[in-house]
């Protein structure tokens, strides 16, 4: 049974099995032997998964492809489902890794919505467009760190593991991918509102070639001298504690 890759749900297979084993691979099975796979589509990766353990649940959108995976993979389970849509909670593991080819369409969605369940996820080995890949694992001062650089490195430590050109996946993307690995660090509390630091981190990046204090001009509580340092800078200058200690600043204003 085959089917073909539909390009609205942004599907490009992983032809090469040697490098699907490799990827599965990333994955610290010592750590959590229960996996969450998004998008498995044709199995590529989830046929080495069953081989390194036996709690795998898979989430797919594609009638077609459930049907492909009852047939080949008879001992896990399949949730036909769309990912942004499925109540998390509903999944009765306290702890688990997500692994996948991420649909480069909606990546940066499936990413907020790690991190909304950060606290259950230990780790994340994702494939992702080449250029999303290096803003989320960047660090500051990089052109390329942004808003998902500080928002998922609050909370996971990142690593870009392996890159893959356009004609390794059928049918090959206009872009180049990589994969990258996102591990639980030990934060639970990031010392500050996390709204309020969520706001922060995405309006100071909202004009990242200005100060932060253009940014940030609509808040109150920005004439403390204390801000000054802080306001003074762009942007990509800051860290994610920075981000976290100028919350706590803008928060204890006056």
């Amino acid at each position: 049974m085959t089917f073909a890759p539909k390009k609205y749900f942004g599907q490009h297979f992983l032809k090469d099995s040697q490098t699907a084993n490799r990827i599965v691979s990333f994955l610290n099975i010592d750590k959590c032997d229960k996996i969450i796979e998004i998008g498995p589509g044709k199995g590529a990766l989830t046929q080495f998964l069953t081989s390194v353990t036996a709690y795998i649940k898979v989430i797919e959108i594609d009638s077609e492809a459930v049907d492909l995976l009852k047939n080949q993979f008879s001992d896990i389970e399949i949730i036909h489902a769309d990912f942004l849509k499925l109540d998390l909670n509903s999944i009765p593991w306290k702890k688990y890794s997500i692994i996948g080819n991420f649909p480069y369409n909606i990546s940066t969605q499936i990413l907020f919505k790690i991190l909304e369940h950060r606290d259950s996820i230990q780790e994340v080995v994702g494939m992702f467009q080449k250029e999303v890949a290096e803003r989320i694992c960047s660090e500051k001062k990089s052109k390329k760190y942004g808003i998902p650089s500080v928002l998922i490195q609050a909370f996971f430590k990142c690593e870009k593991l392996l890159d893959l050109n356009e004609n390794e996946f059928s049918p090959p993307p206009k872009v180049k991918s990589s994969v990258i690995k996102l591990t639980r660090n030990n934060v639970r509390d990031l010392g500050c509102d996390y709204k309020k630091f969520v706001e922060i981190v995405k309006r100071s990046f909202s004009q990242r070639r200005k100060k932060i204090k253009n940014a940030l001009k609509n808040f109150t509580n920005l004439n403390d001298s204390n801000l000054d340092d802080m306001m003074s800078k762009r942007a990509e200058e800051l860290s994610v504690s920075e981000f976290v200690e100028l919350t706590n600043m803008i928060s204890n204003s006056k």
